[in-house]
């Protein structure tokens, strides 16, 4: 490959310069996590003293070379690009050093970045938030039925040089800025012009590129698995899933109201903001029901929302499991994305009286970003009362794109200590709705800017479709079809080896 280069081109190395730590040993373990399951990250964890050991003695490329061999021997190589692409730039995100990020991201040239590890790990993050034109790094072997091998090919610090050599060979340039300090970084770093090496200069806060932060990404680990954290996060499994059966039983058995005030027993808690809208009165032939227009954080939001209420709240939804449905202490009003026929629905049950719980965004959003709102509960009613909802967890997120989400409420009671927030604003005025005429849309927008400015969040126009794009590669449409039995006790049981 050849590029085109100018005298602001930069070369970076990524791990210990671009990123703060050099350590590449918490991707390997989120790759073992994610794309294999509890035994492989549990392998890999128990691997680790001897790993540590490679590196002090100096073999640090044989250590890179064994992490990578347990984390993806025999995994799909679909599974490595899925946790690469919705995994792993989030915790690199979190990683990244603003000083070298400066330095990195204010060249207008062309922008390499090197990596040890494979190339497939890192090239997502790189070009899409770090702003890389090339990725240079070891690839991956797969098999013919495309498994990856666990081998590495190109590992030495001799084809990093060449390939970083070949990507300027085109008008006989050198990299005009080098960013790096290790012992890889050094083999590129004499063919830069200019070198840059840690400590980093503070950057000019008026020069600094803006960084692309992560919206949307999967998984289920909370905290970077490092080793300590890894081994917190295996003790505390057994514990967690009879901890969270227990919560989930206890709270099917006890009335919904008395939830926010038994959770501190159980380790949770319910924090309320605001003051609850009493129950409509019927009366007249206009809808009586409350619409809350809630922040879609979790599966649990309309639960906890009619646990803070103390009453019958309908919920909204467009595609939870059948589980989710049995299990779920309210009722619930499945929708068919037919706009007409979801809009009777729900006008419906708000004329019987009942109070009504939407998300508008139609997916969650674990960043604090709000997605574009629809429209649609804007036409239903003029009783809105908006909502702003927000958790805490501390070891697992309780949504997923890829993976089943009747286990959401599991992974959510699985955590020490899950805390909900709910903010209860005021209704709107007449004058903010459609009664006043308003159109939908511009209703839609204001409850969305209100409630970002409650959580202090910030508002998007990007969409459910948009979401699961990035993160599963399809549209986020659910297919009717229910998914293979393998794949559903998998997830059932905690990430078993596929």
């Amino acid at each position: 490959m050849q590029t085109t280069t100018t005298t602001s081109s930069v070369v970076a190395e990524l791990e210990g310069a671009l990123l703060r730590s050099a350590d590449t040993f918490p991707y390997f373990m989120l790759v073992a996590f994610e794309a294999s399951g509890l035994p492989r990250f549990a392998l890999l964890l128990a691997l680790w003293p001897l790993l540590r050991l490679l590196e002090l003695a100096g073999r640090r490329g044989l250590a890179l070379r064994a992490a990578a061999f347990v984390a993806t021997a025999g995994v799909p190589r679909a599974e490595v690009e899925a946790v690469s692409r919705a995994v792993l730039p989030k915790f690199m995100a979190d990683d990244v050093d603003p000083a070298a990020w400066a330095a990195f991201g204010s060249c207008e040239g062309t922008r390499v970045v090197v990596t040890r590890m494979p190339r497939v790990m890192v090239d997502r993050f790189a070009r899409e938030h770090l702003g890389a034109h090339a990725v240079v790094g070891c690839d991956l072997e797969y098999s013919r039925l495309r498994r990856s091998t666990g081998l590495l090919r190109g590992a030495s610090y001799e084809d990093v040089a060449t390939r970083v050599r070949a990507l300027f060979a085109g008008d006989g340039c050198r990299p005009a800025l080098g960013i790096g300090g290790s012992k890889m970084a050094r083999s590129f770093l004499t063919f830069c012009e200019e070198q840059l090496r840690q400590p980093f200069p503070a950057p000019n806060e008026t020069n600094a590129p803006p960084f692309r932060p992560v919206i949307f990404h999967d998984g289920r680990l909370v905290c970077r698995p490092t080793p300590f954290m890894s081994l917190v996060i295996l003790l505390w499994l057994p514990l967690g899933v009879l901890v969270a059966f227990v919560r989930i039983a206890v709270g099917l058995m006890v009335p919904i109201w008395t939830v926010p005030y038994i959770a501190p027993v159980f380790g949770g808690a319910v924090i309320t903001h605001g003051r609850a809208p009493p129950p409509a009165k019927l009366g007249g032939g206009s809808p009586s029901g409350v619409l809350f227009v809630c922040t879609h954080r979790t599966l649990m939001d309309p639960v906890v929302l009619a646990a803070v209420l103390g009453r019958r709240v309908a919920a909204v939804t467009y595609s939870i499991s059948r589980l989710s449905e049995v299990l779920s202490p309210i009722p619930t009003v499945r929708l068919t994305r037919d706009r007409d026929a979801d809009a009777a629905r729900m006008r419906a049950e708000l004329a019987r009286g009942g109070d009504v719980a939407v998300c508008p965004e139609g997916t969650t959003c674990r960043e604090p970003f709000l997605l574009r709102f629809s429209k649609l509960f804007a036409e239903l009613s003029d009783s809105i009362v908006p909502v702003a909802m927000n958790y805490r967890v501390g070891l697992f997120h309780p949504t997923t794109a890829r993976g089943w989400k009747a286990m959401d409420p599991i992974f959510f009671f699985m955590n020490p200590r899950p805390v909900y927030e709910v903010t209860f604003l005021n209704q709107l005025p007449a004058e903010s709705t459609c009664a006043a005429g308003k159109s939908p849309v511009d209703v839609a927008n204001y409850v969305q800017r209100i409630l970002a400015a409650t959580l202090g969040f910030e508002c998007t126009t990007l969409t459910r479709k948009d979401k699961y794009t990035v993160l599963a590669g399809n549209d986020g449409v659910v297919n009717a079809k229910p998914a293979c039995w393998q794949s559903r006790v998998k997830d059932v049981l905690g990430f078993l080896l596929h």
